[in-house]
């Protein structure tokens, strides 16, 4: 496999910095893969698994013993995988990267929020930078590198290329396999079925035994299969609840912690200067699109993927505060997503599987904003063409040709 996206940034800005670097992302994501990548360009180094019994040992008698014995001009790179699994395992690290931080590069991966496992008195603040790792994506795949925000918008507005065909096959394969290296890869529907089922449980029966020794695993299964249906509505914690036959707190503290695992994300309303705008009704997304079955929910989760990995991506790179949001009143009026970039609107985005005119809540919600142009994305290949509503824009493009300007 080649370089991940993310792989110049943690030698750049972490490593460069004399930091640690925190990745985190999905299950089976790459992480690992990465960072062995990393590890083979590098003359000496390390990786230990906290699966690994021999290396819990000797984590638990003198964490620095790990470290591989420098040479002259060689700074060695130890990974720790999964190390947050560990009791006092801030307090250890903290240890290690106090004593000899600037002769070695640690990069510590994880496969739930490392956010989760920050909290307490040991603080690593200011020692690491935080990244995280998303799937495949359209962009990645072509081998575009990562853009600026203006960047990427002003290639967006000028066209700065045409797409090749290539771009739609890697469209139809994302929603086909989804992003996540190994079915994308692999090509085989058996496979991918196989693996998606397995993630699924191992998220559950391993990831989230370890998170948050929840006690009722076979409920929590029924909720994760609830959720592809719901994909990209308002989620109504009610009528989970109803389905399941639980309490309003359970199901609450359920998403909450398959949201820290990494298997779902909640896109929130934006309602600052909006009229009549919902306020907290959220929508769900799940990070492999692949589960959700109606074409038109797959192709918006597979979208609200692409935009995320942006947002995430120009967030951890230090371009900004950026977050995904839509937009919605109580008239029922939406537009899917919003970015909002340091607390206001940057850029509004409307999914639409084949419509090639502008969705009616244009005309709404885009005077309300600061944005002069906006974007509508569909699958219809080859479609590229600009809109004027009212003094402002709206691009109708195929998302196989526009998600390339993206992460």
């Amino acid at each position: 496999m080649d370089r991940r996206y993310l792989t110049p940034e943690i030698e750049s800005l972490a490593f460069g910095s004399f930091k640690m670097a925190f990745l985190s992302g999905p299950r089976q994501v790459g992480k690992t893969t990465l960072s062995k990548l990393l590890l083979g360009e590098r003359e000496l180094g390390a990786y230990y698994s906290w699966d690994d019994v021999v290396f819990r040992r000797q984590w638990v008698k003198d964490p620095k013993e790990l470290v591989p014995a420098g040479k002259p001009n060689c700074k060695p790179l130890v990974i720790l995988d999964e190390i947050h699994k560990a009791k006092l395992w801030k307090r250890s690290l903290k240890g290690v990267f106090d004593v000899m931080g600037e002769k070695v590069d640690l990069l510590v991966t994880g496969s739930a929020r490392l956010g989760v496992y920050r909290r307490g008195s040991d603080s690593l603040l200011g020692r690491y930078f935080h990244f995280r790792l998303h799937p495949f994506s359209i962009a990645e795949l072509s081998r575009a590198r990562p853009r600026e925000p203006e960047e990427a918008l002003n290639e967006i507005i000028s066209r700065s290329r045409v797409s090749s065909e290539r771009n739609q096959s890697v469209l139809n394969a994302l929603l086909r396999y989804g992003g996540f290296p190994e079915p994308f890869l692999a090509a085989s529907d058996k496979r991918a079925r196989l693996w998606r089922r397995g993630r699924v449980e191992k998220v559950i029966r391993e990831d989230l035994r370890d998170l948050s020794r929840l006690p009722d695993l076979s409920r929590i299964e029924m909720l994760a299969s609830l959720l592809p249906e719901r994909v990209g509505s308002l989620v109504s914690v009610a009528s989970l609840r109803e389905d399941l036959e639980v309490s309003h707190d359970s199901v609450k503290r359920w998403l909450g912690a398959l949201s820290e695992l990494y298997y779902l994300y909640e896109v929130k309303p934006y309602h600052p200067g909006i009229r009549r705008s919902l306020r907290k009704e959220g929508k769900i997304y799940l990070w492999d699109h692949s589960e959700v079955e109606a074409p038109g929910p797959r192709f918006e989760n597979l979208v609200a993927g692409h935009l995320l990995k942006a947002c995430d991506y120009w967030t951890d790179t230090g371009e900004g505060d950026f977050s995904l949001r839509y937009l919605r009143d109580k008239e029922k009026r939406e537009l899917d997503f919003l970015i909002v970039r340091d607390k206001k609107p940057w850029l509004p985005v409307e999914v639409k599987l084949s419509d090639l005119e502008p969705s009616p809540a244009w005309k709404h919600f885009l005077p309300q904003l600061p944005c002069n142009v906006g974007l509508q994305l569909v699958a219809t290949p080859g479609h590229w063409k600009w809109h004027t509503v009212g003094n402002k824009r709206v691009l109708v493009a195929s998302a196989a040709a526009l998600l390339e300007y993206l992460i």
